[in-house]
């Protein structure tokens, strides 16, 4: 699956930042499969979660890692960092906090993706 021209099959992991809205509720986390598992934050996979329970649905950052351990560490220092510096992460790559699901999910059906706004 290419997003912006990245290839995202050639890594191992992810850390991803999901809200509610623009300058909500933030979740930091990690995983092996970005799309499976924005997908499951926003079909509440797992509803006793804290995204679920803050309706955190909406990918706004992410980050790639070759490995799932190396993005776990980063999920680490995301989580021990203040949410200034995630705020600023988000708005240096999506600063209209657009979901950036939408684009994946074209992206997996191999349509083009016009995010020129971002």
């Amino acid at each position: 699956m290419l997003f912006r021209g990245v290839d995202l099959s050639a890594f191992g992991g992810f850390t991803d930042i999901t809200t509610n809205r623009p300058n909500g509720v933030l979740y930091v986390g990690f995983t092996d499969d970005i799309f499976r598992r924005t997908t499951e934050h926003k079909t509440r996979h797992y509803p006793n979660a804290f995204s679920a329970q803050y309706n955190l649905d909406k990918l706004v950052y992410f980050e790639l890692f070759e490995t799932t351990a190396e993005a776990y560490g980063r999920e680490q220092q995301l989580k021990a960092g203040n949410r200034a510096r995630k705020i600023k992460l988000i708005e240096a790559m999506n600063p209209r906090w657009l979901d950036l699901y939408e684009e994946l999910l074209d992206s997996s059906r191999g349509r083009p993706c016009d995010r020129s706004d971002l």
